[in-house]
């Protein structure tokens, strides 16, 4: 039997592996409200959440527990599907996965990703990359408003960087290649900046970490390097604009790739984790960083306690001091010109629903 087609009357299949994690379920929520066609939607996760599945929309949403790396599995899930949101990725810059799972799930998942989008006649491949593939690098050469076109010495120190890196590699070169049923698969790459929002992991551990510490967090990072930051809503409202441009003009974006960025305001790191963080009740200790020898000290320490306690490593070691120094933002202008990308949520509203987040993680306590 052959898959169905993109234009298909019963309406359409969309998957989104890693859909119970941070950008997952915020992307899943988004396509059940915005994708008016969806006739089935597939979540893929090692650790499925029926929670994310606001209950007026069960009927449509299939819940699957795979993992990425198993081959047999993503086939399986993938088959006859018309769109599929590739997010699964396992993020570490903080030594607590080694290299070889890293490469696991990020480089050889998304191998498997593409395979199973051929041989299931997906014709859109969607994948959530990162600003990590560019920068910051750490030697410090600053990255200010650039765009996809911008020259920048690349220098790849982690696992992390580097298998998003390769795995981008793979979706782009994957682009036009054949899939069951005689059709070409279109593959699009975005790459956000960092992203925040309601339930980010990182945001939930340095709010949690400021309350154990009375209220105050620590300055550990140059409060002059520009930073960008994306709220997650944008990036998954971004995921879907770059499907439905693959679907209707794939000649303007397939096998490329774009930066993700809205209007939340250009900040050094923890400054603007403090737009956040400061309304709901903490407060950024100094005006400046230690002298940058401790830090570096610190970081390193960080290191050696990262791998005696893997689980509990420091968010301070020498990468994240070179990328948190590193002034590194974007323009998402080639997003607005190829398929009219505009952020959906605006700051103060980006900002209001972080904050109602983070307050109730206060009252849980």
């Amino acid at each position: 039997m052959e898959p169905p087609q993109d234009g298909d009357p019963q309406g359409r299949v969309l998957v989104v592996t890693g859909g119970c994690g941070f950008l997952g379920s915020h992307l899943v929520r988004l396509l059940l409200e915005r994708e008016p066609e969806l006739r089935e939607l597939r979540v893929l996760d090692l650790n499925p959440d029926p929670a994310v599945v606001p209950p007026e929309h069960g009927g449509r949403v299939r819940l699957l527990r795979a993992d990425v790396g198993d081959a047999g599995a993503v086939g399986r899930a993938l088959w006859g599907a018309h769109v599929v949101f590739h997010a699964a990725s396992l993020v570490d810059v903080w030594g607590g996965s080694s290299a070889q799972d890293i490469a696991r799930v990020n480089v050889q998942g998304t191998k498997n990703v593409i395979r199973g989008c051929r041989a299931g006649g997906v014709p859109v491949l969607i994948y959530t990359s990162s600003m990590e593939v560019v920068g910051p690098n750490t030697r410090g050469d600053p990255f200010l408003r650039g765009d996809e076109d911008t020259p920048y010495p690349v220098r790849h120190s982690e696992p992390y960087p580097l298998s998003k890196a390769q795995a981008e590699r793979l979706v782009l070169e994957a682009n036009g290649a054949t899939v069951a049923g005689g059709g070409r698969l279109v593959t699009v790459s975005l790459r956000p900046t960092g992203i925040y929002g309601e339930r980010h992991p990182l945001l939930q551990r340095l709010y949690r970490g400021g309350r154990a510490l009375g209220g105050w967090l620590p300055r550990t990072l140059p409060p002059h390097a520009e930073h960008g930051r994306v709220y997650v809503g944008n990036v998954a409202w971004m995921h879907i604009l770059a499907a439905r441009a693959a679907r209707l003009r794939p000649q303007a974006v397939g096998g490329e790739c774009f930066f993700c960025y809205d209007a939340s305001p250009l900040a050094a790191y923890e400054d603007f984790n403090q737009l956040l963080l400061g309304p709901a009740g903490l407060r950024l200790i100094g005006r400046s960083p230690p002298p940058r020898p401790l830090l570096e000290l610190l970081a390193w320490l960080g290191v050696a306690v990262g791998r005696v306690l893997p689980g509990h490593a420091p968010l301070l070691n020498p990468y994240t001091l070179a990328v948190g120094s590193t002034p590194f933002s974007v323009r998402t202008r080639k997003a607005e010109r190829s398929f009219g990308y505009q952020p959906l949520f605006p700051w103060e509203r980006a900002r209001e629903r972080t904050l109602e987040w983070l307050r109730g993680l206060g009252s849980n306590q």
